[in-house]
This record gives structure tokens, C-alpha cells and sequence, in this order.
């Protein structure tokens, strides 16, 4: 079997190197699409947003929850607490039939790649402990072309660093870049499948180190692919409705995580 996918992973990567290089005009076109789309105006991090935030009755359950990674993991792209990813999920975690008062912080850093993870980690474990952790990493390493697996080592030392300081970890992988419309083909095309050899390695890493796992390419992909409502004005960052379809495919992994959280703790 491994031969057979060693051999798909080399069939894709020449197909990618002849979208790239395989001819001269297609590499022009490449190179123009490249300079067009790092030249767009891009959505900024809005600084008014609350990095920290209690959401749920008093009287509910704590769940202290950190967000690390990228801008996904801020909510660039929406304008209000209510709509960025963090705020979402803390939502739909305080409306749960074991509805929990979410204590919720963000130390993501807009443009971060997986090597800029043990900062957000030694940020994330000052002060109170968390329970939860959500990273949400990868495609500013896809984007950068950033070989995978080393990718992958870094977010793997991060979720278990994570673990040993006994927080809870899920991992929100690599999304599907191939669904952004900031960027058009073919090099929409090299970035997702840039951004699915990340998310394989992503799973392996994260699995080892003991988190666990949600495909966001594979559960939100086609959703994104089908509605451009879920892309921000700029069409690559999430708009509310992008980060409300990613809350809800976190959500199960976040809640089973919570809830052996809870039980450590009592």
C-alpha cells in the first residue's frame, strides 16, 4: 500500500511541478496570479476584538478554552466577537444540552505558521491552566509551500507540550485552500493540493501526540467550494458564516475534549 501511495504523492507532486514549470506560459500566468493575489488588500485583524471573553449562565460548568494558530484562530475577516470563531463556539459550547460557561482567550497571531507555536503554547499555559486548546494551523505553511512534515513536527511538539501540562488539545487542520477565490486557477488548484499533503501530515502528527483531529478541507471544503458567502470581502479569510460552518465541525471534537476535561478535574 505504501508503495502504491508513495507513488501517487510523486504522480502529484510532477503534476504540480508541470503546472508550475511545464510551460513557460503556464508558469508566467503562475508567477502573475502569485503577484496578484499578495498584492490584494487582505482583511486585518481588528483590534478591537476581545481576545478574552465569558460566555454562559453563571451557574453552568467552567470550561477555560484557548485558541492558538493563525488568523483563523482571531476571526479576521468579521467585525464582531459574536462572529469570529472563538465566539461561536463558545456560543454553541454554552447552548449544549451540558451547556458550560466558556471562559474563552485567543493567543493566535494573524500570519503565523506552525513554528510560531511554542510562543502562542508558553502564552497559552500562563496563569490558569486551560482545559481545552483549539489550534487551528497550516495554511500560511501551505501557502509558503513549507515542507509538511516539518510542518507537522512543529504542530506535533505543540499539541504535546499541550498535553503534558494536562490540557485537552483538538486540532483544526490545514483548510481547504483550494476554495479560496482570492486566488484563480490553476494556482487555486496548487494550493489546495498544497494544503491537503499538510493536512495528511497534520493528522499523523497531532494523533501521535496524543490531540485529536478535525479535517476542516474534508467536512467544510465543499461548503465553502459551493457558497462564497462563507469567504470575507477579501475571499480568502472565513466571513461569519465561513467560522459558524468551522464552529460546528469543531464542536463534537471540543465537547468530547470538555468533557474528559471535567472528569480529570472532579
Amino acid at each position: 500500500m505504501t508503495g502504491r501511495n508513495e507513488f501517487a504523492v510523486r504522480l502529484g507532486r510532477a503534476a504540480a511541478l508541470s503546472l508550475l514549470a511545464g510551460t513557460v506560459g503556464g508558469a508566467v500566468v503562475l508567477a502573475g496570479q502569485a503577484i496578484a493575489a499578495r498584492g490584494r488588500e487582505y482583511a486585518q485583524p481588528e483590534l478591537g476584538l476581545a481576545l478574552r471573553a465569558t460566555v454562559g449562565r453563571a451557574d453552568a460548568p467552567p470550561l477555560r478554552l484557548v485558541l492558538l494558530g493563525d488568523s483563523s484562530a482571531l476571526g479576521v475577516g468579521v467585525e464582531r466577537f459574536e462572529e469570529t470563531i472563538g465566539g461561536q463556539l463558545a456560543q454553541l459550547l454554552a447552548e449544549a444540552p451540558t451547556g458550560r460557561r466558556v471562559h474563552l482567550s485567543s493567543v493566535g497571531v494573524s500570519g503565523s505558521r506552525s513554528t510560531d507555536l511554542a510562543t502562542q503554547v508558553a502564552r497559552a499555559l500562563l496563569g490558569e491552566r486551560p482545559d481545552v486548546a483549539v489550534i487551528l494551523i497550516g495554511a500560511n505553511d501551505a501557502t509558503g509551500l513549507a515542507r509538511p512534515a516539518d510542518a507537522a513536527a512543529y504542530l506535533g511538539s505543540a499539541v504535546r507540550r499541550l498535553r503534558e501540562a494536562h490540557v485537552e488539545v483538538v486540532v483544526g487542520t490545514c483548510p481547504d485552500l483550494g476554495a479560496v477565490r482570492a486566488v484563480a486557477s490553476p494556482l487555486r488548484q496548487v494550493l489546495g493540493w498544497a494544503g491537503r499533503r499538510v493536512a495528511r501530515a497534520q493528522t499523523t502528527a497531532v494523533l501521535d501526540a496524543g490531540g485529536s483531529v478535525v479535517d476542516l478541507g474534508t467536512e467544510t471544503g465543499p461548503v465553502f467550494r459551493a457558497d462564497a458567502g462563507t469567504l470575507c470581502h477579501d475571499g480568502f479569510h472565513p466571513s461569519a458564516d465561513g467560522y459558524r460552518v468551522w464552529a460546528h465541525a469543531l464542536l463534537p471534537a471540543v465537547e468530547a475534549a470538555a468533557a474528559v476535561a471535567y472528569r480529570h478535574h472532579h
